[in-house]
């Protein structure tokens, strides 16, 4: 917590003083509470109706903290540095333990339709700006008003490079949203299968250093919570601003993230089988798990000075990319994560953007569209192009420290 500034704390301190602790609930006050969202309006169709805030991954859980503890994390790493395509074999050489987990975790589910998965890609390709602009940018200031996630991001090892960080998100992000996702010549269940190794390793490590109040990280709870900040959230946002979806394509999109959530370990019984079920189960977790803390007000100042970066060298670059944030997502997520309200370009924003999507969708003509539109288009797409380079730089690779501070 040295690291954090004391003006950042200070942001963060009068909300943090409304709400208490947010996230953090005794363990024997948290367990009496009932998960209402019934499994019935899952993939599953049926389940045990455990509350998944204390329900984690147990086949990956204790087959990493073993690696870790073994040391064989190093070796591991280098041995999947070239696995890279869903259809490629295994390395020789890994543990044979982690070889049959991860055999296991690589099938897709007997459910995954390959036709929606089509479909999805295709929608993915249309639909690609909105997508990221969405996953990438509201994604991101969604997760750093989540307390668990906040925290776990800060303290872990990637919370010391947040570029890295970024650009580690995004692999998976943009596997998922790629033509050959799920295609052989693809990559979504490699970089899935990856990143449930990671989270896994994260789970054991934050736990062991002394003090860690907030007891087991990641829970199948804070995926779902971190889930809805992405298809849900986005497909909302897009019905909000008229994008025209055809019924066939939003179930496509809702498709793909049920078989990206699966693949990341999340119970089948906790995925959502419809958009309905997917908006109701966002109205449940995501209230109670978002909030305020000095380290997401840090973390979200650090991703927004390299959205900044990356949009333009003038001086309004960051305000620019506070009034996008803060249109993104709401005055009250942009309040928690200390995002200063920009007079000038707030306006801008609120007024331009939707013009230039009715533009895109060819529902008005050029002259329609204010010339402030194409500096913020622009912006995004110099963002997008970042995000995609960074991706490329760089693998997912098991972590075996926290942040080194």
């Amino acid at each position: 917590m040295t690291e954090l500034s004391r003006r950042k704390i200070l942001i963060s301190g009068g909300a943090l003083g409304a709400l208490g602790a947010l996230g953090i609930t005794a363990p024997a006050q948290a367990r009496v509470q009932d998960w209402p969202w019934s499994p019935r309006d899952s993939v599953a169709g049926s389940g045990t109706g455990a509350d998944p805030r204390w329900v984690w991954d147990e086949e990956a859980d204790p087959l990493v903290a073993s690696l870790i503890e073994r040391g064989d994390v190093p070796e591991v790493n280098r041995l999947l540095w070239d696995w890279n395509r869903n259809d490629q074999p295994l390395p020789e050489g890994l543990p044979a333990d982690l070889r049959d987990f991860m055999e296991r975790a690589r099938q897709l589910p007997s459910w995954a339709d390959r036709g929606k998965l089509e479909t999805a890609a295709n929608f993915n390709k249309s639909r690609g700006l909105y997508l990221n602009l969405l996953n990438g940018v509201g994604g991101g200031m969604l997760s750093t008003a989540i307390p668990k996630e906040a925290r776990a991001v800060y303290y872990s090892k990637g919370g010391a490079d947040m570029e890295d960080r970024v650009a580690k998100t995004s692999i998976l992000g943009f596997a998922v949203g790629a033509l050959n996702a799920y295609r052989p010549d693809g990559s979504c269940v490699v970089e899935a299968v990856k990143t449930r190794l990671v989270h896994a390793a994260v789970r054991h490590l934050l736990q062991q250093v002394p003090p860690w109040p907030y007891g087991i990280p990641i829970s199948q709870e804070d995926m779902l919570v971190t889930w809805h900040t992405l298809p849900t959230f986005a497909m909302r946002k897009m019905l909000e601003w008229k994008v025209p979806i055809s019924a066939a394509d939003s179930a496509a999109h809702l498709h793909v993230w049920q078989v990206t959530g699966h693949m990341l370990g999340i119970r089948d019984e906790y995925i959502p089988a419809t958009w309905e079920a997917a908006n109701a189960q966002s109205d449940l977790v995501l209230p109670r798990n978002m909030g305020p803390t000095p380290e997401g007000v840090a973390l979200t100042d650090i991703l927004l000075d390299q959205l900044a970066e990356q949009t333009s060298p003038s001086s309004i670059s960051r305000p620019l990319c506070n009034a996008l944030a803060r249109y993104l997502v709401g005055d009250q997520v942009a309040d928690w994560n200390g995002i200063p309200r920009e007079p000038v370009w707030d306006p801008l924003i609120r007024s331009a953007w939707p013009k230039l999507v009715r533009f895109r969708e060819g529902l008005i003509p050029l002259p329609l569209v204010p010339q402030v539109a194409w500096v913020i288009d622009e912006a995004i797409r110099q963002y997008i192009m970042w995000f995609l380079t960074k991706g490329k730089e760089t693998k997912i690779e098991i972590p075996t420290t926290n942040r080194p501070s």
